[in-house]
């Protein structure tokens, strides 16, 4: 794991300036597509599955372990589901999802008052490009950076040490992570930078988030603009 930088002032708060998103469940309600695409793969596999909090287990964690957790596949298994998800997730899973509430004024605002804005999904990179550009919003990111399958770069913790690489952040103490579940405060955590969450997206116990770390929880994306420019 490469070292990340984080400076330790003596009681100084740095405000911060790079915001980085989460993808499913933040500002993109992707339910439909990733859980029909779930069960399209179980039934491909041989596996009867219609329990909807289940299926919605899968959002946020990367899908190899979540075959693996979910339904005790072995490693082949697994690999073997996820390609067939992604298969017919390119083909439709990818456009069946709508923005969340709220999601262009937030990022127009943000911009508009100078923070610098970031993606950092554990979604395939190409399926977030497309997505943003979809829904027209891309042009408000500096950088849009997803999972990497060539690279083997899937966890939160290693798309957030990519993403701090390539933008670069010269500060941790600047930047901000907004997810929605566990993960993505656990891999804030690991990278040694903040985070806070939304409780509308797909963490079925927000007292999960915050053993993991999450600093604030908010019902309406919004409300992080006041927040951030009060931070």
């Amino acid at each position: 794991m490469r070292l990340l930088r984080k400076s330790f002032g003596k009681g100084t708060k740095m405000r911060k300036t790079i915001i980085l998103f989460d993808l499913d469940g933040t500002l993109v309600n992707t339910e439909k597509g990733i859980t029909n695409c779930v069960c399209h793969a179980l039934q491909e596999m041989g596996v009867a599955e219609a329990d909807p909090q289940r299926l919605r287990r899968f959002i946020g964690p990367p899908l190899e372990e979540s075959f693996q957790r979910e339904f005790g596949f072995l490693e082949g298994q697994a690999k073997e589901a996820t390609s067939i998800f992604r298969k017919e997730y390119r083909q439709t899973g990818v456009y069946e999802c709508e923005l969340y509430p709220g999601v262009e004024e937030t990022l127009k605002a943000l911009k508009e008052k100078g923070f610098q804005i970031s993606l950092a999904s554990s979604k395939p990179e190409p399926f977030c490009r497309l997505i943003l550009e979809r829904f027209q919003v891309a042009q408000y990111f500096d950088l849009i950076c997803g999972a990497q399958i060539e690279k083997n770069i899937g966890t939160k913790i290693q798309v957030l040490e990519e993403v701090i690489g390539r933008l670069p952040i010269p500060d941790l103490d600047q930047a901000l992570l907004v997810g929605d579940t566990r993960y993505d405060a656990k891999g804030a955590q690991e990278a040694g930078i903040e985070c806070i969450g939304v409780s509308y997206g797909f963490e079925h116990d927000l007292g999960e988030m915050r053993q993991a770390g999450v600093k604030e929880i908010f019902g309406a994306l919004p409300e992080i603009v006041e927040y951030l420019e009060q931070a």
